[in-house]
């Protein structure tokens, strides 16, 4: 039942998650992929579509909405000044590489449009940044789909799929809030 219901709709599934924000539905795209009920070119390519769409959104948003819906919302406002400030430094980088850094993936692309950011370049090197990421989170989901399998001597269960997606998901979510957090300076 499962099976057929992912086999169907596996695709469509990772495209819309992927459109909103991914990682963990890209890792276990991959998982299933691993498992043989998915094509892992098909869960790149689905990954790739939906998240190059979702920044084109976001960036549009963004270009629309404009530099005062920022500076109207102070959270936003702080991650304003981070992406200015990687831009800056980072140029083309930053476009490419700014959904694999935690809590700027879905803002990034609102920034750059608001920022006045040619839409031609975003489009090109979004598309870039897509395609890397894509392909790198989905393998990383196929190989741990197979370190999964070779852990149990078998191939996983939904459940354990599942658990295992979410694991990463929070992992990958500590790290990021660590690196992100101002070192200590106690000295006692």
């Amino acid at each position: 039942m499962i099976e057929e219901l992912v086999v169907r709709w596996g695709y469509p599934a990772i495209l819309v998650g992927t459109f909103l924000e991914g990682e963990t539905v890209l890792l276990l795209g991959g998982a299933v992929a691993h498992r043989g009920l998915l094509s892992l070119p098909g869960v790149m390519l689905a990954a790739f579509v939906g998240s190059v769409a979702g920044d084109q959104v976001w960036f549009l948003v963004g270009k629309r909405a404009g530099r005062a819906a920022i500076d109207r919302r102070p959270r936003w406002k702080r991650h304003a000044e981070r992406v200015e400030k990687w831009l800056a430094r980072y140029g083309t980088a930053f476009v490419v590489g700014f959904r694999f850094i935690y809590g700027l993936r879905t803002v990034s692309p609102l920034l750059l449009g608001a920022s006045g950011y040619s839409q031609r370049r975003f489009a090109w090197w979004n598309a870039v940044g897509a395609g890397v990421w894509a392909t790198s989170f989905a393998a990383l989901g196929w190989g741990l789909g197979a370190g999964l399998r070779r852990a149990l001597g078998r191939d996983a269960r939904w459940e354990e799929l599942g658990i295992l997606g979410v694991a990463v998901g929070v992992g990958i979510a500590i790290l990021a809030r660590r690196r992100s957090m101002p070192a200590s300076t106690d000295t006692a």
